[in-house]
């Protein structure tokens, strides 16, 4: 049995399960949030604690077990604290702005490149910072990859968005290579 699958989940903050046949509905102040559950498995709530088990032994049940209870952790804590990931912008003349709710980047190219706002995202810039913030976690991990995918951080100057958490690998270009062949 799962060692993440035992452990029972909290709910905190004013947060309320539902389980309804196969589907967890999970509401709160942030927002709601609902999964269906695969075959297999069993979520149960029992006063202010959801109690994931599976049944029978099979072989996919046995490896959802303890995914789908950090599943239910993960809608419960984004529907009472949310979720939130950080990009910077590193480049000369970079820029971005929130226009709406959609986000609008100037990052070098010869257009502005426009993100739509999924449902239940926002965008926050400040200076040269984009925060995503979001009840669901899938869904802002997801943007904030594809807000990242318009101007990868390249491995020569490090210009481009990265994670404010992100470190580049840096490589050294031709000059400093030559240099250091014929010291």
């Amino acid at each position: 049995m799962s060692k993440i699958g035992k452990q029972p989940v909290n709910i905190t903050g004013g947060a309320q399960v539902v389980v309804e046949g196969r589907t967890v509905k999970v509401k709160g102040p942030k927002g709601e949030l609902e999964r269906v559950l695969p075959h297999g498995i069993e979520v149960e709530v029992v006063g202010s604690e959801v109690i994931v088990s599976k049944k029978g032994g099979s072989e996919q049940a046995t490896a959802l077990h303890g995914t789908i209870r950090s599943l239910i952790n993960n809608m419960v804590k984004g529907v009472t604290e949310g979720w939130q990931k950080q990009l910077e912008l590193v480049g000369t003349g970079f820029r971005a702005e929130v226009i709406g709710a959609d986000l609008n980047l100037i990052v070098g190219y010869s257009h502005p490149v426009k993100i739509v706002a999924p449902k239940g995202i926002t965008f926050k810039v400040e200076k040269m910072i984009v925060t995503i913030d979001g009840a669901d976690k899938e869904v802002v991990g997801q943007v904030a990859a594809d807000v990242r995918g318009v101007r990868p951080p390249e491995p020569y100057k490090g210009k481009g968005i990265k994670y404010v958490d992100e470190v580049i690998r840096r490589k050294p270009g031709k000059a400093a290579a030559k240099a250091g062949a014929a010291a």
